[in-house]
């Protein structure tokens, strides 16, 4: 079982490095305001979601202690971003505030998963 959660851990942090990767690489985009969102974020967020969903049963499943109000946080600071980047998926520009929401709300969720015990 624990080579299953590692594995799912794995799937979760490449969801999470597609989404921020996406938004990395059109940095010099945002200042020209021609940023917009790649499908490669678009399947990060939903990885990341798939994902987090089966490690949060997979920790139960164990036995294991989850904090359901972290959890939470995360997953409505994640709809937001998917929400985002579904909508505006299919637009050639994106706004500078929206794109700048996305790349921030995903750090912060990072800074979630990583500092909150």
């Amino acid at each position: 079982m624990d080579v299953l959660l590692h594995i799912f851990v794995g799937l979760h942090i490449i969801g999470i490095a597609a989404l921020l990767g996406g938004f990395f690489h059109q940095m010099k985009a945002i200042g020209q305001g021609t940023a917009r969102f790649t499908p490669g974020m678009l399947h990060g967020a939903l990885t990341m979601l798939v994902t987090g969903i089966v490690l949060v049963g997979l920790n139960e499943a164990q036995g294991g202690s989850v904090n359901h109000i972290k959890i939470g946080i995360k997953l409505l600071l994640l709809i937001v971003i998917l929400g985002l980047v579904y909508v505006k998926r299919d637009e050639e520009r994106v706004s500078k505030g929206q794109f700048a929401l996305v790349g921030a709300l995903t750090t912060v969720n990072i800074f979630i998963a990583v500092l909150w015990t």
